[in-house]
Formats: structure tokens, sequence, C-alpha cells
């Protein structure tokens, strides 16, 4: 990279989840077409990313070279773009202290998503949605959330449960079906319809507030008005899905602060059916170390 500063370069395996940018080494600068061709062909972007979120804690720099250090573009909000700007980020962190190991990653046409249990500035459960084109990361984008000790009131935690997909020929109904319900109960409050997406006996939550049940989700939103917090969905910005798992990135408010909601369903039998989300809250434009915006 242009400009870059050779004591940046031993963190860059370490680079990625936040910053986006690294050096490359998969093509040489004389590489020929079909050696391009070849490595488009070939890559397959889950193992890469897998491979990338790991290198985060191993420093292995290999990973890196997935990343297209021209074309990145970052919506963490904490970075500024380049390497040089999460090289900053990266120097405030106690030696050895960033862990990464993803629990889920599927894909969805040229999106991979990730669900990871991060220590990075204290534990943390991860959402990573990352873009390919042409064989190469060029985009990325995250919500992460304090992970708790404890475990929720149906003794789940955030991340464990099913890891893999099934049922991929049922992949643009589930998304449809997550995308409706997103619409009807959480953007616009159609409380009545909630029935026919939810099975209430067998709806299962990770969120590390909210016991499991339609009777746990009650419990929770009783709560919440009682101590007079209010979460207020305004706009979905994507849904992404791979078989019988679909992930909702929304943009609206909790507890009157603009907030970014992450939101990965399993669906069972055209029902809603397991639930983990991460919520984080979006920082005053002022405090943005890029122009790229959440979303």
């Amino acid at each position: 990279m242009v400009g870059m500063k050779p004591h940046v370069l031993p963190i860059a395996g370490a680079l990625l989840l936040f910053a986006g940018c690294g050096p490359t080494a998969a093509e040489p600068r004389d590489s020929t077409p079909t050696t391009r061709k070849a490595t488009m062909t070939t890559i397959d972007p889950k193992a890469s990313v897998s491979a990338l979120l790991r290198s985060i804690e191993t420093g292995e720099p290999g990973p890196i070279a997935v990343i297209d250090s021209n074309k990145y573009i970052q919506h963490n909000l904490a970075a500024a773009d380049g390497l040089e700007g999460f090289g900053a980020l990266m120097h405030s962190l106690p030696k050895g202290s960033a862990r990464a190991r993803p629990v889920r990653v599927f894909q969805d046409g040229p999106f991979v998503f990730a669900h990871t249990d991060y220590d990075f500035f204290g534990p943390k459960i991860g959402f990573d949605v990352f873009r390919f084109e042409n064989g190469k990361i060029v985009e990325h984008w995250d919500n992460l959330q304090e992970k708790p000790q404890q475990p929720n009131p149906s003794q789940h935690t955030m991340i464990d449960g099913p890891t893999e997909a099934t049922h991929l020929e049922d992949t643009a109904a589930n998304k449809a079906l997550v995308g409706a319900f997103l619409d009807d109960i959480l953007v616009n409050g159609r409380m009545h319809k909630l029935a026919s997406y939810i099975d209430g006996d067998r709806y299962t939550q990770h969120n590390p507030n909210i016991g499991d049940g339609l009777s746990g989700l009650g419990a929770a939103l009783a709560a919440m008005a009682k101590q007079g917090v209010t979460m207020k969905y305004d706009r979905v910005h994507r849904v992404l899905g791979e078989g019988n798992f679909v992930l909702a990135a929304s943009e609206g408010s909790f507890g009157g602060k603009p907030t970014a909601f992450y939101d990965l369903f399993r669906v069972e039998g055209g029902k809603l059916v397991e639930h983990w989300d991460t919520i984080e809250a979006i920082p005053p434009r002022s405090e943005w170390k890029n122009a790229n915006g959440k979303f």
C-alpha cells in the first residue's frame, strides 16, 4: 500500500476485522489474466472468511491475501480507512489480548456473514458481513455487543445452538419470511400477527435478557416498559440467508439512542424457531473514523 509504514506490517494478520485494509500477497503485480482467473474460481469464500477471522488471534499473515487492498470499504465506525488507521487502533490494545473464534459462517451470493466469539477491547459477540468481488473481499460491515458473563433466563448463551445450514433449497422462502416478520412485527408493530411467525412452544432465545418462547419475550417487553426503555426498528437494510439461517441488519433506536440491530434466525417448518442477536449503539457522526456509515 502506498505510504505504508514498515512498523505496521508485523500486526497485519490481526488488522482486518475493524479496519479493513491490509497488504495482499495473493497476486503479484505482474500476474497474468490466467492466474487471476484461477484465483477467482478456486477460492472458497466461507473458508477464507473463517481463516481471516481466526488470524486476528493467531497473527497468521496468509489469510489477509483475500482482502482487496485497493478497494476495501469499511463500515466499522471506530476505524479509519486504510491499514494505518487500523494500525493505530491495534496499538491501543493490550498486547496479545485479541481473540476471534467464528462459530457460524454462511454465504448468500457475494456476501459471507459470520457469527463470532471475540475478545477485542473486552469479550464481545459479533456479526460480520463481507462482500466479495472477483474473488476478493471489498467491503465489510459488523455489529458487536459486550458478552455477558451469565447465560440468559433460559440458560442459553449468545452463541450456542446449531451451526450448520440445512434445507438450502428453502433459502429464498426463508428470507422472505424473515423480511415479512421484520416489516410486520419489528418495524410496524403488528403484534396480532406474531403467532403466525413464531412457534411459541419451540422458540429458542439467545438474547442475554430474554427467555424462551413467547412468554419469555412478553416478560422482557413488560420489564422494559416498566423501566421506560423503548426499542424501535425504523429500517431494514439487508436480509441475507443460507438455507434455514437468515440474518437481518436493521437500524432504529434503543433507549432513545440510534442503534444497529443484527438478528439471526433459524427457520423450521415455515416458522421462526431460534434467534440470536447483537445490539450496538451508533455513535454520533462527529465520532466516526470513516465516512462510509454503519450500513
